[in-house]
């Protein structure tokens, strides 16, 4: 167990503190003082040394001293300073607040431009992060806070956070545990399917509301559905039927009479004959059209291979005319790059000899003989002409191979405009006889017969006419006959309809008693559905119940005096979780004094402290109100209001035993 003991604490300049020092040694100490005399103040110096922050938690909070009319007093240094003993070894932390004044080259008076922070570990200047760090190497923030103060517990943390660190502290309880304590809960195994019991709730919920809502619409609708029976109380079904089927049957022998009247045997024979005539008409114009195709084909045959050696002999023109072209672009380049070659052998060939040679000793440095410079000079002079003449023969030897291919390419060039010259001849030729012979065609293509204007079609045409007109006039005597049956069977199927729509409202009546009976049967599985819910329900109730009393007495067991009540049950929504400490039963935020939740914050401390494994300095504001504080361990400033000490008065642990 790490101890965190307080030996001194400093202030100066701090929320209206000018100066002030507390040297507790590590000792529990009361600090005296009336209202408004700085004892919280003592509390907020202490935890915005560590973290920046009041007794309360705020950030925001002002820590200058300020004037008669309440403005805050300038160029001051606002210091706190705290002297520690952890595990029999000193630690001095200090933190200066101060503001900034930064002389501008505009004028002559410096400019407030903000506040800084000045961070000291033993003496030693250090950088915020520093700072921070150290003091986290000894304790978490959050849980400085919880051992420090007796009231952040309870009325700092959320309950949720608090009950979070209860079940740290205790321990959780797992399902098969509660399942141990109560064997009637076995059964919740084969409904929760892998969910926890608090997921099996919401769903059992949104099926109870699903079921719920769907009970509530079946009577609706089964009222709905009875109300949509239509009346046949004076309909006899049987009735109906024996009508429907006479009436059917006066329609099917007005039907075969209308069929009589239409189909005559002198129609009958007038349209039979119309058709041959048609097909006589057909058999005229394929006729036609055959003389006519078999007149034209072979000058149409001849046409299409005109054209097509036209298109062959266009097509060698273009590709000859491609190549003479080339062949021309080929003979310019190589004239080019003959011409080059020529300037190069006459600059090659226009070269002198330039005797350069040293006619001194390379190695003594001495004039050589005459003998040897002239030996020297012809030597050189001789591979000077032999390189002289190899570039030369090189330059000639290219330029007769561009010239032969120069005049190789002119040969093909006559070639192919001689090879042109026929070609165009030719196709002139073709493209004469293509013109010719699409006017033979065209004039043939004239002097065909349309098989229209054939005197056997004219005559089969005004056959066919006439007896069409007889058709007609046939007919015409019969319409009325027709007519008259037509209405008389409109009549009888008028009839009909008004029995089938009688006959229906039967259908209608025995598909709303299927429905009205489905819906029974839906309603009562739905009731058996509800019935299960509930019983499952109930149990996942009991499990939380069976849970909440064996994790209740866990998180007990741990404190002394501070008891937890960890679940509501609510009369419409069974157990709520919650986290509420009671004292003797009664509820921290409801009906306890200040003394008991001063004690019970202690008692919450103590169990902390254990749990995290260090005891820090506890704050124990209006520790006027506890006439007997429980024993601890940890250290204990207590802030304490007496009227009478109109400045701060500390009494150590020596003056308090002897009082």
């Amino acid at each position: 167990m790490q101890n965190l003991k307080l030996n001194v604490l400093s202030l100066k300049n701090f929320k209206g503190v000018t100066k002030f020092v507390v040297d507790p040694n590590g000792e529990n100490v009361r600090i005296y003082g009336d209202n408004a005399t700085g004892k919280t103040t003592l509390f907020d110096a202490f935890t915005w040394l560590l973290f920046g922050k009041d007794s309360q938690n705020k950030k925001d909070f002002s820590i200058k001293n300020l004037d008669g009319d309440g403005n805050e007093m300038h160029n001051l240094e606002h210091e706190v300073e705290v002297v520690f003993t952890l595990n029999e070894k000193e630690l001095k932390l200090r933190k200066v607040y101060y503001e900034k004044w930064t002389q501008k080259r505009s004028g002559p008076k410096k400019e407030f431009t903000g506040h800084t922070t000045d961070h000291f570990i033993d003496d030693v200047p250090s950088k915020k992060k520093e700072f921070e760090s150290k003091i986290s190497e000894i304790i978490d923030e959050d849980v400085f806070k919880l051992l420090t103060s007796p009231s952040y517990f309870n009325e700092q943390l959320h309950w949720q956070k608090r009950r979070e660190i209860l079940l740290q502290i205790a321990g959780d309880v797992t399902d098969e545990e509660v399942i141990q304590t109560n064997p009637s809960l076995k059964k919740l195994l084969d409904f929760l399917d892998g969910r926890s019991i608090e997921d099996h709730k919401k769903v059992i919920a949104a099926k109870r509301k699903e079921i719920n809502q769907e009970l509530e619409r079946i009577p609706v609708r089964i009222d709905e559905v009875n109300r949509s029976k239509p009346d046949v109380s004076k309909l006899n079904r049987q009735d109906l039927n024996d009508e429907l089927t006479y009436i059917q049957s006066q329609i099917d022998e007005k039907q075969e009479e209308i069929n009589r009247i239409n189909n005559g045997s002198q129609v009958s024979e007038k349209q039979t004959q119309s058709r041959e005539i048609e097909g006589q008409l057909l058999e005229i114009k394929n006729k036609q059209a055959d003389l006519n195709h078999n007149k034209t084909n072979g000058k149409r045959n001849e046409l299409n291979g005109l054209a097509r050696e036209v298109d062959s002999i266009q097509r060698d023109i273009d590709q000859k005319e491609r190549a003479v072209k080339s062949n021309r672009e080929q003979q310019e380049q190589l004239e080019k790059e003959m011409k080059e070659l020529r300037d190069r052998y006459n600059k090659i060939n226009a070269e002198e000899f330039e005797s350069k040679h040293d006619e001194n000793c390379p190695t003594c440095g001495q004039s050589l003989p005459e003998e040897q410079i002239q030996e020297a000079h012809e030597k050189a002079k001789g591979e000077f002409n032999k390189n002289k003449a190899n570039k030369l023969e090189s330059i000639n030897e290219q330029g007769g191979q561009k010239s032969e291919k120069k005049t190789a390419l002119g040969v093909e060039i006559g070639n192919h405009d001689t090879a042109l010259i026929n070609l165009r001849y030719e196709l002139k030729t073709k493209e004469e006889d293509l013109e010719k012979v699409k006017q033979e065609l065209h004039k043939l293509e004239s002097n065909t017969t349309d098989y229209q204007e054939l005197p056997e079609y004219k005559a089969k045409l005004e056959e066919k006419q006439a007896v069409d007109q007889e058709i007609e006039q046939l007919r015409s005597n019969v319409q009325e006959s027709v007519s008259s049956a037509q209405s008389e069977l409109e009549a009888l199927r008028q009839e009909k309809r008004a029995i089938d729509q009688d006959l229906a409202k039967f259908v209608q009546i025995e598909a709303s008693n299927q429905r009205v009976k489905e819906l029974e049967a839906e309603q009562e599985k739905l009731g058996e559905e509800y019935e299960q819910l509930e019983e499952q329900l109930y149990l996942t109730e009991e499990f939380i119940r069976s849970k909440v009393n064996l994790l209740t007495s866990k998180i007990n067991e741990k404190f002394k005096f501070a008891r937890f009540k960890l679940f509501d049950n609510q009369i419409n929504e069974g157990l709520k979780e919650t986290c509420e400490t009671l004292f003797d039963g009664v509820p921290y935020s409801s009906g306890l004094n200040n003394a008991a939740r001063i004690n019970v914050g202690l008692d919450i401390i103590n169990t902390l402290s254990d749990h995290y494994g260090i005891q820090v300095p506890i704050f124990i504001d209006n520790a006027e109100a506890v006439t007997d504080l429980i024993n601890l361990d940890s250290q204990m400033i207590s802030l304490v209001v007496s009227e009478p000490d109109k400045k701060l008065r500390v009494e150590h642990a020596e003056e308090m035993e002897v009082a």
